[in-house]
Protein backbone atom coordinates (compact mmCIF):
# COMPACT_ATOMS: atom_id res chain seq x y z
CA UNK A 1 0.00 0.00 0.00
CA UNK A 2 1.44 3.36 -1.04
CA UNK A 3 0.71 6.28 1.21
CA UNK A 4 1.20 9.94 0.37
CA UNK A 5 0.73 12.62 3.00
CA UNK A 6 0.75 16.32 2.09
CA UNK A 7 1.42 19.20 4.42
CA UNK A 8 2.34 22.87 4.33
CA UNK A 9 -0.82 24.45 3.03
CA UNK A 10 -2.35 27.56 4.57
CA UNK A 11 -3.43 31.14 4.08
CA UNK A 12 -1.01 33.62 2.54
CA UNK A 13 -1.24 37.06 1.02
CA UNK A 14 -0.68 37.62 -2.68
CA UNK A 15 3.03 37.79 -3.43
CA UNK A 16 3.87 35.48 -0.56
CA UNK A 17 5.37 32.01 -0.49
CA UNK A 18 4.52 28.54 0.76
CA UNK A 19 6.30 25.21 0.61
CA UNK A 20 4.24 22.06 0.32
CA UNK A 21 5.61 18.68 1.33
CA UNK A 22 4.55 15.20 0.29
CA UNK A 23 5.89 12.36 2.40
CA UNK A 24 5.82 9.03 0.60
CA UNK A 25 5.94 5.52 2.02
CA UNK A 26 9.10 3.53 1.32
CA UNK A 27 7.39 1.41 -1.34
CA UNK A 28 6.96 4.49 -3.47
CA UNK A 29 10.62 4.98 -4.20
CA UNK A 30 12.12 3.53 -7.34
CA UNK A 31 11.63 4.24 -11.02
CA UNK A 32 8.60 6.41 -10.50
CA UNK A 33 7.66 10.00 -10.95
CA UNK A 34 5.78 12.29 -8.63
CA UNK A 35 3.43 15.09 -9.43
CA UNK A 36 1.46 17.93 -7.92
CA UNK A 37 -2.04 18.77 -9.06
CA UNK A 38 -4.55 21.32 -7.83
CA UNK A 39 -8.30 21.70 -7.83
CA UNK A 40 -10.15 24.95 -7.27
CA UNK A 41 -13.84 24.96 -6.26
CA UNK A 42 -16.07 24.10 -9.19
CA UNK A 43 -13.13 23.37 -11.48
CA UNK A 44 -11.35 20.30 -12.74
CA UNK A 45 -8.14 19.01 -11.24
CA UNK A 46 -5.20 20.62 -13.05
CA UNK A 47 -1.59 19.62 -13.42
CA UNK A 48 0.96 21.80 -11.63
CA UNK A 49 4.35 20.06 -11.81
CA UNK A 50 6.05 16.68 -11.95
CA UNK A 51 9.49 15.27 -11.23
CA UNK A 52 11.12 11.98 -12.08
CA UNK A 53 12.29 10.27 -8.93
CA UNK A 54 15.69 9.06 -10.17
CA UNK A 55 16.80 11.71 -12.66
CA UNK A 56 15.04 14.72 -11.21
CA UNK A 57 13.70 15.89 -14.56
CA UNK A 58 10.91 18.40 -14.06
CA UNK A 59 7.84 19.55 -15.92
CA UNK A 60 5.62 22.54 -15.11
CA UNK A 61 2.30 23.96 -16.11
CA UNK A 62 2.70 27.25 -17.97
CA UNK A 63 0.73 29.06 -15.29
CA UNK A 64 3.35 28.32 -12.62
CA UNK A 65 6.61 28.38 -14.57
CA UNK A 66 9.14 30.69 -12.98
CA UNK A 67 7.18 30.83 -9.71
CA UNK A 68 6.94 27.21 -8.50
CA UNK A 69 9.74 24.70 -8.05
CA UNK A 70 9.33 20.96 -7.53
CA UNK A 71 12.09 18.96 -5.88
CA UNK A 72 12.66 15.66 -4.07
CA UNK A 73 14.69 14.41 -1.13
CA UNK A 74 15.78 10.78 -1.39
CA UNK A 75 16.68 10.40 2.25
CA UNK A 76 13.29 11.63 3.42
CA UNK A 77 11.19 10.07 0.62
CA UNK A 78 9.64 13.48 0.26
CA UNK A 79 8.65 15.69 -2.65
CA UNK A 80 8.36 19.43 -2.24
CA UNK A 81 6.59 22.22 -4.08
CA UNK A 82 8.06 25.63 -3.39
CA UNK A 83 5.53 28.26 -4.38
CA UNK A 84 6.65 31.88 -4.72
CA UNK A 85 4.90 35.03 -5.94
CA UNK A 86 1.57 33.47 -5.14
CA UNK A 87 -1.57 34.86 -6.77
CA UNK A 88 -5.24 34.61 -5.74
CA UNK A 89 -5.80 32.32 -8.72
CA UNK A 90 -3.42 29.80 -7.13
CA UNK A 91 -6.04 29.16 -4.45
CA UNK A 92 -6.95 25.47 -4.56
CA UNK A 93 -6.57 22.14 -2.85
CA UNK A 94 -3.17 20.78 -3.81
CA UNK A 95 -2.67 17.05 -4.27
CA UNK A 96 0.47 14.99 -4.44
CA UNK A 97 0.39 11.90 -6.65
CA UNK A 98 2.61 9.07 -7.86
CA UNK A 99 2.80 7.59 -11.33
CA UNK A 100 4.47 4.28 -12.16
CA UNK A 101 5.80 5.68 -15.42
CA UNK A 102 9.29 7.09 -15.38
CA UNK A 103 8.65 10.48 -16.99
CA UNK A 104 5.82 11.99 -14.98
CA UNK A 105 3.74 14.28 -17.11
CA UNK A 106 0.47 16.16 -16.89
CA UNK A 107 -2.09 13.41 -17.48
CA UNK A 108 -3.77 12.72 -14.14
CA UNK A 109 -5.05 9.34 -15.38
CA UNK A 110 -1.47 8.07 -15.34
CA UNK A 111 -1.18 8.62 -11.59
CA UNK A 112 -2.25 5.72 -9.42
CA UNK A 113 -1.79 6.94 -5.85
CA UNK A 114 -2.98 10.25 -4.43
CA UNK A 115 -2.67 12.09 -1.17
CA UNK A 116 -5.57 13.59 0.72
CA UNK A 117 -4.82 17.16 -0.38
CA UNK A 118 -3.82 20.35 1.40
CA UNK A 119 -5.62 23.68 1.10
CA UNK A 120 -3.79 26.73 -0.20
CA UNK A 121 -5.59 30.05 0.00
CA UNK A 122 -4.09 33.24 -1.41
CA UNK A 123 -5.75 36.48 -0.39
CA UNK A 124 -5.64 39.61 -2.53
Amino acid sequence: QVQLVESGGGLVQAGGSLRLSCAASRRTVGSYAMGWFRQAPGKERDFVASITWRGGSTNYADSVKGRFTISRDFAKNTVYLQMNSLKPEDTAVYYCARTPNSYGGSDSSNYDYWGQGTQVTVSS
